[in-house]
């Protein structure tokens, strides 16, 4: 039997540098030993010090049956502890073998199961006392109220229960570089409490594996690694070390903590949505082990902070998000007029920049701009919405740093963050957060992270503080400050819909009432325009035939002069009928509908309503969509108040569900003095409502529901009927109290279509 070790040799290099695979490194720290054993109970993997423990070695153990080594009993013991593959790693086993007390450690690496022995503490702290130690902390914990103030006393606290010389919180920012948000160390130390690290200080695939194992110790940085051996009868065999408590570290890492003098550390991470937030760093200036209560104390030190960051997050919070939401609040209650005017009342209204508190906000509707506050000039605003349209953005954009995405606009500091948003055709509002000069003490250059030298690769070894001036960015949007600019963002658009739908309704009431007027003074002057056309069409009759029976005898002067007679007859019929034609030839302003799929309409819904369909876990099921005659962008908000109302008058009781079906052929529906061709139909399951409200649903500010169950302003359905009026349609709703509400359009025919009754 051949036995060969699995020390991967070149685990960092030129090339893998940023990719150093550190979950195989084929060696472990030395205070403990390592086997690996397959479901069969063979020894397919063993360290190379198994015979500091035992008077074996490695060659002795490689390829033989667990219990033939170690005895039936141990064998039976770590059964019942893994039970299977439901290992129980709260606590270490603590077993006997061979004559000596183990605590041993186990995970599952594929189909491997890893046992990592350690020997058992002799003056190893009772768990009692750790549980005291740990009810004490949660009692100071609850009269803190900040996230740094929990995350300070979680760093007096760990430190107390573990007794490393150093103990800093960690915590990253979105490209993982590192801030010491909280510190507690020895008092002749220097503190490290509000440095800044850079995220190649803890590499990606460092990240994973703190993300995969959620506790690291490194007893004495000056360890000598311990090969792993195994049986060769595979190529590249490996075993995978990610959940290993004695895998040997990086030797970059270990080498960078040298260079800031440390002799032990141990490393909890902090794991929140799934993410790594931070990390528990504890420095020791010498060797150090701790016991598995305190390991398990420190972990639980780890999970105090995680479980509260949300809670902490959203007290820290909780005053600004009061004031954006009140702001919010005054802002939709505003009473507007439907009319363009309007954009000059809500332009003015200080709470459109305290709902994202902003320095300056702009709105451009129709090639008109409306600012206040710190803003761009006219045409940077302008070209600043070229730039963002031109990148096919929909939905709401944000940046505390415009250069990154625009570089043309970095040397203005009026608007180094904006959020911006699309408000339907021609329409744009976008809130600007000026520069902010901000400087960050870095513990060493972060550009200087990794060097290369003649003898290889190395981390940096000077710490000394560097200060770092950013510029050219503004201070972050939050995500509260965000949502409430995009809700008013679509409140905002309704508003220029209906301004638009007035304006066009104004503009079609007035061209009836200018019809209405024409054709009564055209009736009024038919009898003259009848008269007049008669009067020189007789002379013609009369002159021409009196010529037909004076051929023989009529001279050419006198044909001469009959035909001038004629011709000046035909041209005054032929001026009077111009004059008839200006008269009578009314302009038709109203936009002409096109051909519409309505398929894309209902995609690009959707999408944009992505956010508000997964908060409320909606389901939309729908069939073909037909294309009807319409005007694209009605269609878009059509659509979008459908479903927004369906959504808002969800029952509790049940997921949401939204099914639209809709006629695949056109199909004529004859109503009164209209017909229509196509229909849409949305069935929701919600609360539904009264079939006598089924008309009155749709007046403009109706409500079904008290404000203080389901908010909204009573606009939606209206505006859909305007919508549907504006097309030449009709919109109908069919209800049922709980259990919910079909909303119908129809679409009008082409004028052109041969289904058309004659």
């Amino acid at each position: 039997m051949k036995i060969k070790d699995i020390v991967n040799r070149d685990i960092v290099n030129l090339t893998n540098c940023e990719h150093e695979p550190i979950h195989i490194p084929g060696k472990i720290q030395p205070h403990g030993f390592l086997l690996g054993i397959t479901s069969d109970w063979k020894i397919d993997f063993c360290t190379e010090n198994i015979a500091v423990y035992f008077d074996l070695s490695h060659t002795q153990v490689l390829g033989k049956d667990f219990a033939a080594v170690f005895g039936s009993i141990a064998q039976e013991e770590i059964l019942a502890y893994i039970k299977g593959d439901e290992i129980q790693d709260a606590f270490p086993l603590e077993i006997e073998i061979l004559g000596r007390l183990f605590q041993i450690n186990i995970h599952k690496s594929g189909a491997v199961y890893v046992l990592e022995a350690e020997l058992l503490f002799p003056d190893r702290e009772k768990l009692a006392d750790a549980y005291k130690q740990t009810i004490q902390f949660v009692s100071q914990m609850n009269r803190t109220k900040s996230l740094k103030d929990l995350c300070a006393l979680v760093a007096q606290g760990t430190r107390e229960i573990t007794g490393y010389d150093r103990v800093m919180i960690y915590r990253f920012d979105e490209q993982y570089n590192g801030e010491v948000f909280a510190e507690d160390c020895r008092e002749d130390l220097e503190p490290f409490l509000g440095l800044h690290y850079p995220h190649t200080d803890i590499p990606a695939q460092a990240r994973e594996l703190y993300i995969r194992n959620q506790l690291r110790l490194i007893v004495d940085i000056n360890y000598e690694p311990v090969p792993i051996y195994t049986v060769d009868d595979k190529e590249g065999k490996n075993l995978d070390l990610s959940l290993s408590i004695l895998r040997s570290t990086s030797p970059i890492h270990v080498e960078y903590l040298k260079n800031i003098g440390v002799g032990a550390t141990l490393t909890i991470s902090l794991i929140h949505h799934d993410k790594l937030w931070g990390l528990i760093a504890c420095h020791h200036y010498s060797e150090k082990n701790i016991s598995p209560e305190i390991r398990l104390a420190a972990k639980l030190q780890g999970q105090f902070i995680t479980s509260q960051i949300d809670i902490r997050q959203s007290n820290d919070e909780y005053n600004n998000a009061q004031k954006t939401i009140l702001a919010l609040e005054q802002l939709t209650a505003l009473e507007l007029s439907i009319v363009k005017e309007s954009l000059e009342k809500i332009i003015e209204a200080p709470q459109l920049l305290e709902i994202a508190n902003a320095s300056g906000v702009s709105i451009v509707s129709r090639n008109k701009i409306y600012k206040k506050g710190l803003t761009p000039s006219e045409e940077q605003i302008l070209s600043l919405v070229e730039k963002i349209t031109s990148e096919n953005v929909t939905e709401i954009f944000s940046t505390n740093k415009i250069i990154d995405h625009f570089p043309e606009f970095a040397e203005n500091s009026n608007f180094s963050g904006i959020i911006y948003h699309p408000l339907g055709i021609d329409g744009h509002i976008i809130w600007y957060r000026p520069e902010t000069i901000s400087e960050i003490n870095w513990g060493g250059d972060p550009e200087k992270s990794i060097i290369k030298d003649a003898n290889g690769l190395h981390p940096r070894n000077s710490f000394n503080i560097w200060k770092q001036i950013v510029k050219n960015q503004s201070i972050p949007w939050k995500q509260y400050e965000i949502n409430a600019a995009a809700q008013y963002a679509h409140t905002l658009h309704n508003q220029l819909i209906l301004i638009m739908l007035s304006e066009e309704e104004e503009k079609y009431r007035s061209q009836s009432e200018l019809l209405k007027e024409t054709n009564s003074e055209l009736e009024n002057i038919n009898w003259i325009s009848t008269h007049d056309l008669q009067e020189p069409l007789r002379k013609i009759q009369l002159i021409t035939s009196k010529m037909l029976t004076e051929l023989d005898v009529i001279s050419t002067e006198s044909i001469s002069n009959s035909l001038q007679r004629v011709s000046k007859s035909a041209n005054r019929m032929s001026g009077l009928l111009e004059d008839i034609l200006k008269y009578t030839r009314i302009k038709n302003t109203r936009d002409k509908l096109q051909e519409v799929d309505l398929n894309k309409i209902l995609k690009s819904t959707i999408k944009e309503m992505h956010e508000s369909i997964k908060e409320s876990n909606a389901v939309i099921e729908h069939e073909n969509l037909p294309e009807v005659h319409a005007i694209g962008f009605l269609m878009h908000q059509l659509f979008i108040n459908i479903l927004q109302n369906s959504l808002k008058y969800a029952s509790t009781e049940r997921q949401p569900k939204v099914v639209i079906t809709a006629s695949q052929e056109p199909v004529l529906i004859h109503d009164k003095y209209k017909v229509y061709c196509h229909w849409v139909r949305f069935s929701d399951n919600g609360i539904g409502f009264e079939q006598q409200y089924a008309e009155s649903i749709f007046k403009v500010f109706t409500r079904l529901h008290t404000q203080e169950h389901y908010t909204g302003s009573g606009v939606g359905l209206a505006l859909c009927k305007k919508i549907m009026q504006a097309v030449g349609g009709d919109i109908r709703a069919e209800g049922k109290p709980n259990e919910g509400t079909d909303i119908i359009i129809y679409f009008p025919c082409d004028p052109e279509d041969t289904l058309l009754p004659i």
